[in-house]
């Protein structure tokens, strides 16, 4: 990884890539050639007589040392390809989401079972949760109930989440949040592999219906055409002159 500084352009703008060629003004340089051997210490000069003689850049990776330390390298294909993985790694990347959930205290068992059912659905999914219990008149004097609630929502769900945040109170609510046990790319891939599987599936059935199909057409015996009858007409022969 380049060592970096910041220096003015002609254009009086500050430019935070590396000196290159004819910009690195310093009398010698600890020089690298292109495929990472230590040349050693050598006059700026001859660094840029062999950057030309090899076609290449003489780039400066390593301004702070002393001497600086420069490399010879093809710089316009090595910024191509900085720019083609730091793509590819914002492609990758995936914004983490923290879905919510509103609880009750004394929320009744259906109401749990469900309620439970979509924050395993979030969690299977790469994303957090943030449970909140909400108090209401005498409730908030039993802050116990929700605590208890909290605990036993975690260790139903603990196959799919882990507690993030413990249980704390935030005014007339109780709050914890649960973190996902695979990563988000994970989940996402896992779904993305079952769609296909389903797809594929799909696909076998319907190839085994259309050949089933085909043969029970093959095997049907054929329908033979009625045949006409003869008319005394038939027999006569056209040549002869009735």
């Amino acid at each position: 990884m380049f060592e970096r500084t910041s220096h003015s352009t002609p254009g009086g703008t500050i430019s935070n890539e590396p000196r290159i060629n004819d910009r690195i003004h310093v009398p010698e340089v600890r020089l690298v050639g292109p495929a990472g051997e230590q040349v050693g210490i050598v006059r700026i000069e001859d660094a840029l007589r062999l950057a030309r003689e090899a076609d290449l850049d003489l780039v400066e990776v390593a301004p702070m040392a002393r001497p600086p330390v420069c490399k010879l390298m093809d710089y316009g294909k090595f910024k191509y390809e900085a720019a083609q993985k730091a793509r590819e790694s914002r492609r990758n990347q995936t914004n983490t989401v923290i879905k919510e959930m509103k609880l009750r205290p004394k929320i009744d068992g259906h109401d749990y079972e469900t309620k439970k059912g979509h924050v395993v659905r979030f969690l299977k999914a790469g994303d957090k949760v943030k449970i909140t219990i909400m108090f209401r008149g005498r409730e908030q004097s039993r802050p116990e109930l929700g605590f208890n609630l909290l605990k036993k929502l975690a260790d139903d769900v603990v196959e799919d989440g882990t507690v993030e945040s413990a249980p704390k109170q935030d005014g007339r609510n109780m709050l914890m949040v649960l973190a996902p046990t695979r990563k988000k790319t994970e989940a996402k891939a896992e779904v993305e592999a079952i769609k296909a599987a389903k797809a594929a599936v799909r696909a076998a059935s319907a190839e085994a219906e259309r050949i089933e199909q085909a043969n029970l057409r093959a095997a049907a015996p054929s329908v033979a055409a009625p045949k006409k009858r003869r008319g005394p007409s038939d027999n006569m022969d056209a040549d002869i002159d009735v």
